[in-house]
Formats: structure tokens, sequence, C-alpha cells
């Protein structure tokens, strides 16, 4: 039997909200659960430098990807701090983690991952703390180019750097200087 993906959305839309939520929150863990494998593998095979960097590389084109998609899909017309925020709440990144704080102003924003599943698996299963952010800044600086070419990203926190035992990450988001 043929489906097409109009027929799909139709059956979609005709299961039950929270089940919909849940179907959906499924998928977004096994986009993880598949990183977080071939990235295992990747590390068991080579070693943790060649997997980080092969994931980097993953995640910029996806920062690339996700930041034009969400735009599209969200209407965002504007291309500030603000908006830029609400996209990124909507990644598929934001909507994994846990436990998460976000601030957002017109000149400045900071998004805080407090609760981070990656990390917490990792040392559950004895791997010790992923040293992710190099994959993490070329993520979501591809995400802000993409986004707004005159948008910059600094780590003030990540693995492999010391944090805090309630941070794991904390990422801020500003316009550049004009020089």
């Amino acid at each position: 039997m043929n489906r097409t993906i109009e027929q799909d959305r139709e059956m979609l839309k005709g299961m039950p909200e929270e089940k919909l939520l849940d179907l959906f929150f499924m998928h977004i863990r096994n986009l993880w659960r598949v990183d977080g494998l071939y990235f295992l593998g990747i590390e068991e095979k080579f070693d943790t430098e060649a997997a980080t960097e092969i994931d980097a590389n993953c995640w910029k084109v996806m920062g690339r990807l996700e930041a034009r998609e969400l735009k599209n899909i969200l209407n965002l017309e504007k291309n500030d701090i603000t908006s830029l925020m609400h996209a990124l709440r909507n990644t598929s990144w934001s909507l994994y983690q846990e436990e998460k704080e976000i601030e957002a102003s017109q000149t400045r924003g900071i998004y805080r991952v407090t609760r981070c599943r990656t990390q917490e698996t990792r040392i559950h299963k004895g791997l010790g703390e992923f040293p992710c952010q190099n994959v993490r800044f070329s993520y979501l600086k591809s995400f802000a180019e993409e986004f707004n070419p005159n948008i910059e990203v600094n780590c003030r926190i990540c693995p492999p750097n010391e944090h805090p035992k309630n941070v794991w990450c904390q990422w801020e988001f500003s316009l550049k200087r004009k020089e």
C-alpha cells in the first residue's frame, strides 16, 4: 500500500495531542541516541579526538540547516537576538535538554544547560565527561551565522573546562561590535 506525506500528515492530525507530543519527543530522543551511538562507534574504532572532529563537522552543517528551516517554519522575519533565542529554543538540541535556562534581550542572549542527558548518560556508563565544547561551538556558531552573520557566540562554560555542578554549559550570543 503506497502512502504519501499528505496521508502521513492526516494520520498524525488524527492523534490525540498528548500522544503526538510523546511521539515527537521520542523521535528527538532517537536523533540523539543515533548521534551518541555513532559517536561511540567512531570513538571505539579510532579515538575521542577523531570522533569529536567528525561530530563537530556534522553539527556545523546541522546548525546551518536547522537555523534556515526554523526561520521558515516559525515565520521569523527579524534576525535579532530575541528571535535567535526563540529559534534556538525550538532546535532538536534544546528540546532534548531536560533542564535549561534561557535569557534574551535585544543585545544579549544566554543559553545555559543545567542538566545534560548526554553527559549524565556518559558518566552513568563510566565513560566520563565528553569534551563537547568544540562540537557545540561549531553547531551554535553556524546556527547563529545562518540566522544573522552579525551575531557572535561565546562559550562561557563547557566541558572539557571546569564547570559548576549545576551548569554543564553556558553560551552567550551578542551582536558583533562594529569596528
